[in-house]
């Protein structure tokens, strides 16, 4: 018997996408090369391991084989992480999961970063809620997450697997029309804001924004919710009501929009790393130390137009 890499590299394609014209997309190949390396590999497992549907599926022995087959694609990378080190050619596709708000204000400009300072890595970006991208990161859907307030032991400088390497310590702000009584304020505190409707988007933090209501003593009873943070914001917009956003959102506030520090003062980490419990891809750490820098320089710069 003689089980190869490509041949589990396809076949976790197929069932990560959910087909073969998919999966051939993402690992930038032929159908019928995929068809190939899925048909080859369970002529050496003699037994099918994917029934042929839409969308493809697996058969009993396959759900048995892919973890098996997702650690022995991580030590590969591990040994290509190793060789890209020593070599200095750090290459590959990376599948990065955020959340909405990461997704939008965040990683536009981390992939235009990463673009121009590490061309020979591709990027491609997974949006989910929170426990989706938790999950994708834990069963190999993805390579890599922005994760929002992990555990400690998951917060610091990173070893491999382990720790994440945090990007951003990210403040809540008020989120008020231009010509709001309260807009031309140094801050809000969030009882001011009590005769507004309250907007919130069940994919914009509520629990934590559920959190600083409590802190500041008040009822969470918001008026009405939307599931898109574009749409929330255009609500906003049109005078509906008022929300609490991330300080990554401020890129996406259009300009007849303030965003306010709020009090009670809260703020989130967010986390770039790779899966928990198995070799990261190789490529991860390049992007984190890349990112760290980027945003880096970005802090520094805003802080000196604001002569701080």
């Amino acid at each position: 018997m003689s089980v190869n890499i490509p041949q589990l590299r396809a076949f976790l394609a197929v069932v990560d996408t959910g087909g073969f014209s998919a999966a051939a997309a993402e690992l930038g190949v032929s159908q019928s090369a995929v068809s190939h390396a899925v048909a080859s590999l369970e002529r050496e497992l003699a037994a099918p391991l994917l029934v042929r549907a839409t969308p493809a599926r697996t058969t009993a022995l396959g759900e048995r084989i892919v973890p098996h087959a997702r650690v022995a694609l991580s030590a590969a990378r591990s040994v290509e992480r190793i060789a890209a080190e020593a070599t200095d050619t750090m290459k590959g596709t990376v599948r990065l999961a955020a959340t909405p708000t990461v997704c939008q204000g965040l990683i536009p400009g981390l992939l235009r970063h990463w673009r121009a300072d590490q061309p020979r890595i591709t990027v491609r970006v997974f949006e989910g809620d929170s426990a989706e991208v938790s999950g994708w990161l834990e069963d190999g859907t993805t390579d890599a997450a922005v994760l929002i307030d992990p555990p400690p032991a998951t917060a610091g400088r990173c070893p491999d697997p382990g720790p994440g390497i945090q990007l951003a310590v990210d403040g809540y702000r008020a989120l008020l029309p231009r010509d709001h009584p309260l807009a031309d304020e140094p801050r809000v505190h969030l009882r001011d804001l009590e005769d507004d409707p309250f907007l919130i988007s069940p994919n914009s933090c509520e629990a934590r924004i559920r959190a600083i209501h409590d802190l500041a003593g008040l009822r969470f009873s918001p008026t009405r919710r939307v599931r898109d943070l574009a749409t929330l914001i255009s609500m906003v917009q049109a005078g509906i009501g008022v929300t609490v956003l991330s300080e990554v959102s401020r890129s996406l506030i259009p300009p007849d929009l303030v965003l306010l520090p709020l009090e009670p003062r809260t703020s989130r980490r967010l986390v770039l790393t790779g899966p928990p419990a198995r070799p990261w891809h190789p490529a991860i750490h390049a992007l984190a130390e890349s990112a760290v820098g980027h945003l880096a320089r970005g802090r520094l710069k805003e802080e000196r137009a604001q002569g701080v």
